[in-house]
C-alpha cells in the first residue's frame, strides 16, 4: 500500500515515503545461474565418467575374452601337433626304423609342439597379469590353468626324450606313447573345459556390465531432466515471469501510465531493476507534475499577454488612425496658406519685375513644400501606412537638372558652384517615382553641401551605365572613413569627426529604401576614383521598356 501510494502521488519519491526495509539475504541471480548450470556440469561429468568407466572395463573384459579365445586357438593347434607327434611316432615304431631315423622324423615336430607350449605358457602369463583389473578370483583360477599346461608339458617332455633317445626298445616306447596318449587328453580337454567357461563368463560379465551402464545411464538421464525441471521451475521461470511483469511495466510507462508498484521483495539483480524502475517511473510522475503546472503557468501568460497584445493592437489601431487623421488635417492646414503664398509670389513676379528672383525663388520652394504635402497625404491615406511609390517612365536628366535647380539658393548661400555634365544626346529614360527622385538627388546635393564645404564645388553627372540610367554627385570635401561606408546607409547612421559630425540622419538610409524599392541601386565611393578627397555617391534608376 505504501509503494502503490508513493506511485499515485508523483510529488514524492518512493525511497522518501517508504523506510528502508530489511529484506532476507538471497544469493544473486548471477550466483543462483552459476550454481545451476554447475549442477548441470557435474551431472554431465558424472555421466561422462560413467561412460568412460563402463567402456574401460568392457574393452577390458573383451580383451580377456579374445585373449581366451586365442589361447583356444593354441590349443587346438597344439592338440593337432601332439596328434601328428603319435602318428609318426607308431608308425616309425611299427617300422622298425633305427634310433636315428626315429630322431629324424620327430625332431621338428617336437620342436614345434615346444615352440607351441612356450607360446602357451608366455599367454597364460599374461592373463595373470590382465586378471589383475578382473580380480583375486579371476587371477587365481588363470594361474591354477598355468598347472594344467605345466603337467601336460612334463607328460610331452618325457615322451619326447624317450622317442629321440637311443632306446631301440619299440614295445618299451610304445609303452611312453600310450602313457602320453593316455594322459596327454584329459589334461587337453580340461585347460580347454576352463579356457571355454572363463570365456563364457567373460561375455555374461560383459552383457551384466551393459545392463548394469544402462541403469546408470538412465539414473543419470533421470536425474539430468529432474535437474532440468527444477532448473527452470524454479528459477528460469519466476524470472522470465518478472521480466515479463518488467516489460509490462516499462510499456506502461512509454505510454505515460507512471501508477505503478514493481514488487520489492528480492536484492538480485531484477528486484534492484525493479527499484529503479519504480523510482523512475515516480521521478517522471513528478516531472510530468511540474511541467503540467507549467504548462498551466504558461497558458495563463499566454493568455495574459494575448490580452495585453489586442489590447495594444486596438490601441495602435487607434493611434494609427489618429496618425492618418493628424496628418490629413495638418495637411489641408498646411495647404491653404501654401496657396496663398503661391498665389502672392506669381503675383509679386508679375507687379515687381526687380524682385522676379526672389519671388521665383519663393515659389519653387512652395512647390517643393506642396509636393512634400502631397507625400503625406499619401502615406496617411495608405492602408499601411507606407510610402507608396509611382511607377511612371520619366526624363532622368531633367529631373537631375530640377533638383540641382532647387537647390540653387543653397549652394549659393554656402558659397559653393555646382557644376553639371553635359546632358547626353537623347533623353534618359527611367521608369520610377519622379517625385521622389528628384527629392532624393536634391538629399544628396543637401548632404554634400553641409559636409563638403570646404571642397568649394559640387559636380552633378547624368548618363547610361549597365542597363541603367545613374546620377552621380560628387563633393570634394573631407570624405568618408572606409569603416564607416559599411554602416553610412543604415538608419541613425553619423560620422565621428570634422564636418560630418553633424551627421547624415534618416536621410541616405531612406534614399536608399527609395531608390530599392523602384528596382534601382545606390552606392557610394571615398575616395575619389582619381585618387583626391570627397566623396561621389551614384544612384541607379532601371531604364524604361522601349
Amino acid at each position: 500500500m505504501g509503494r502503490r501510494a508513493v506511485a499515485r502521488n508523483p510529488g514524492h519519491r518512493p525511497e522518501e515515503q517508504n523506510p528502508i526495509r530489511k529484506r532476507p539475504f538471497a544469493l544473486s541471480l548471477k550466483v543462483r545461474l552459476g550454481i545451476g548450470a554447475g549442477m548441470l556440469g557435474l551431472v554431465a561429468l558424472i555421466a561422462a565418467a560413467v561412460t568412460v568407466t563402463g567402456m574401460n572395463r568392457v574393452a577390458a573384459r573383451l580383451d580377456a575374452a579374445l585373449a581366451a579365445e586365442h589361447r583356444i586357438d593354441r590349443y587346438s593347434v597344439l592338440s593337432t601337433q601332439v596328434s601328428s607327434l603319435l602318428v609318426v611316432a607308431s608308425e616309425a615304431l611299427q617300422s622298425g626304423i633305427s634310433p636315428a631315423d626315429r630322431r629324424g622324423r620327430l625332431a621338428n615336430l617336437s620342436e614345434s609342439i615346444g615352440t607351441t607350449f612356450a607360446r602357451l605358457r608366455a599367454d597364460h602369463a599374461q592373463a595373470v597379469t590382465d586378471a589383475d583389473r578382473l580380480g583375486l578370483d579371476e587371477q587365481s583360477r588363470r594361474a591354477t590353468q598355468s598347472i594344467g599346461i605345466a603337467r601336460m608339458e612334463a607328460l610331452f617332455a618325457s615322451t619326447r626324450d624317450a622317442l629321440l633317445s637311443d632306446v631301440a626298445d619299440n614295445e618299451r616306447l610304445q609303452g611312453y606313447i600310450d602313457t602320453f596318449a593316455i594322459g596327454f587328453d584329459p589334461l587337453l580337454n580340461e585347460v580347454i573345459t576352463a579356457e571355454l567357461r572363463l570365456r563364457n563368463e567373460i561375455l555374461q560379465g560383459i552383457t551384466v556390465l551393459r545392463q548394469r551402464l544402462i541403469y546408470v545411464a538412465m539414473g543419470v538421464s533421470a536425474a539430468t531432466v529432474l535437474l532440468l525441471a527444477l532448473f527452470y521451475l524454479g528459477l528460469v521461470r519466476p524470472q522470465l515471469r518478472r521480466l515479463d511483469k518488467l516489460h509490462a511495466t516499462a510499456r506502461q510507462i512509454g505510454k505515460g501510465k507512471f501508477d505503478i508498484a514493481l514488487p520489492e521483495d528480492s536484492r538480485d539483480e531484477i528486484g534492484q531493476l525493479f527499484t529503479e524502475t519504480n523510482r523512475m517511473a515516480g521521478a517522471l510522475a513528478k516531472g510530468r507534475t511540474e511541467v503540467e503546472h507549467d504548462r498551466a503557468r504558461l497558458n495563463e501568460t499566454i493568455a495574459a499577454r494575448t490580452e495585453e497584445l489586442r489590447a495594444a493592437n486596438a490601441a495602435l489601431a487607434r493611434t494609427d488612425e489618429n496618425r492618418r487623421r493628424f496628418f490629413a488635417d495638418i495637411s489641408h492646414e498646411l495647404r491653404t496658406p501654401l496657396t496663398v503664398i503661391l498665389m502672392e509670389a506669381q503675383i509679386g513676379r508679375q507687379a515687381a519685375p526687380d524682385a522676379q528672383a526672389a519671388f521665383a525663388t519663393i515659389e519653387n520652394r512652395a512647390l517643393r513644400l506642396n509636393r512634400r504635402i502631397d507625400d503625406l497625404l499619401r502615406i496617411a491615406r495608405s492602408e499601411s501606412g507606407q510610402l507608396e511609390l509611382a511607377s511612371d517612365p520619366f526624363d532622368l536628366t531633367l529631373i537631375a537638372q530640377e533638383a540641382a535647380t532647387n537647390m540653387d539658393a543653397e549652394i549659393k548661400s554656402a558659397g559653393m558652384t555646382l557644376t553639371t555634365s553635359a546632358p547626353p544626346p537623347s533623353p534618359v529614360a527611367v521608369i520610377g517615382d519622379a517625385n521622389w527622385v528628384r527629392q532624393v538627388i536634391g538629399g544628396l546635393i543637401q548632404n554634400a553641401i553641409r559636409h563638403a564645404r570646404d571642397g568649394g564645388r559640387i559636380e552633378l553627372d547624368t548618363g547610361l551605365d549597365a542597363g541603367m540610367g545613374r546620377v552621380a554627385v560628387t563633393d570634394y570635401g573631407p570624405g568618408i572613413a572606409p569603416q564607416e561606408q559599411q554602416t553610412i546607409f543604415g538608419r541613425f547612421a553619423q560620422g565621428r569627426g570634422g564636418a560630418v559630425s553633424e551627421g547624415f540622419g534618416i536621410g541616405l538610409a531612406f534614399a536608399k529604401w527609395i531608390v530599392e524599392e523602384q528596382g534601382g541601386e545606390i552606392s557610394l565611393t571615398s575616395p575619389l576614383p582619381d585618387g583626391r578627397t570627397g566623396t561621389k555617391v551614384t544612384v541607379g534608376i532601371p531604364l524604361a521598356p522601349d
